[in-house]
């Protein structure tokens, strides 16, 4: 659970970024986000948890 939360803050300061730096408008967020809920409620959404799931876990067994 603390996963999914730390990539929501991360995705939300990448699409505030976007918009402030990079000229993305604020229709072209909301059309992003709607369609990420959309992706949710598909049959792709287990596949995609699970995918990121596995990178995450990749990148928690890098060792520096």
């Amino acid at each position: 659970m603390a996963l999914s939360i730390s990539a929501v803050v991360l995705l939300l300061i990448v699409v505030f970024l976007l918009v402030k730096k990079s000229g993305l408008k604020g229709g072209h967020a909301v059309v992003c986000v709607l369609l990420g809920f959309y992706v949710a409620k598909s049959s792709m959404a287990p596949t995609i948890t699970e995918l990121t799931n596995n990178v995450a876990s990749m990148i928690g067994n890098i060792n520096f």
